[in-house]
């Protein structure tokens, strides 16, 4: 098989500049590597979009998705031209399930407490709400294991993900045809461990790795993160 074009999906609160070292090191490694940029205005319309990436693209795709992006790549992965699906911190969800419904399940993680709702106005219709992170928490809750002052940077330059995002249904679970990896961030202060570890071992994928990791695991393991990519595609063949 042709090697796969890596795209890497970022989540909430974040950019496609998380993945920044991850990023580095697969283009180092001559990997062909895409970034996109996720609108983060709802499950199904994100999904969608990054869809619409994946499918521009001439052969096969490796999708890797980080938090809230392990959510889109459930959906978008379910494009032809995907062979495997990497999570990282990331929701995996069942067909017809949302991330509230699968959050619910666990207690909270310290991020719940920590989350500021703001309206945004959408052209012809009711206001929308955008959920972010509160900018003096972001440091410890969301971006530990980063530096101080590059944490601060983040804070004040999140992406908020509209509300509509965390009650939309997944329409397809991709990891029911593609296999997929994960690594589980077991210092994770955003979402709770055991999500992650429940999502994973439900859609069976072939490997797991737990790290004594926090959420932003591409920033702060990112040898780590780029090894799970790499030996997926290994095997990938």
């Amino acid at each position: 098989m042709t090697s796969p074009t890596i795209v890497l999906v970022h989540g909430a609160f974040a950019d496609a500049a998380s993945f920044a070292p991850v990023t580095r090191r697969l283009l180092d490694r001559g990997f062909a590597v895409r970034v996109p940029a996720v609108p983060n205005r709802s499950l199904v319309d994100d999904s969608a979009y990054i869809r619409s990436v994946v499918e521009s693209i001439d052969g096969p795709v490796l999708l890797v998705g980080h938090s809230y992006g392990g959510a889109i790549i459930t959906v978008a992965g379910a494009a032809d031209n995907v062979v495997g699906l990497v999570y990282l911190s990331g929701y995996a969800l069942e067909a017809g399930e949302s991330l509230g419904e699968l959050q619910g399940g666990f207690p909270d993680s310290d991020l719940a407490a920590n989350l500021v709702y703001s309206p945004f106005p959408v052209p012809g219709g009711d206001p929308g709400t955008d959920v972010s992170v509160v900018v003096e928490a972001f440091p410890d809750v969301f971006a530990a294991g980063v530096d101080r002052a590059t944490s601060e940077v983040l804070a004040v330059a999140q992406r908020p993900l509209a509300a509509k995002a965390f009650e939309e249904a997944a329409p397809v679970a991709a990891w029911t045809t593609k296999p997929g990896w994960g690594i589980v961030s077991a210092a994770d202060r955003t979402i709770n461990p055991d999500v992650e570890r429940f999502g994973y071992r439900r859609a069976g994928l072939r490997s797991v790795v737990e790290l004594d990791a926090p959420h932003l695991v591409m920033q702060s393991h990112p040898d780590e993160v780029t090894t799970v990519i790499t030996d997926a595609i290994a095997e990938l063949g």
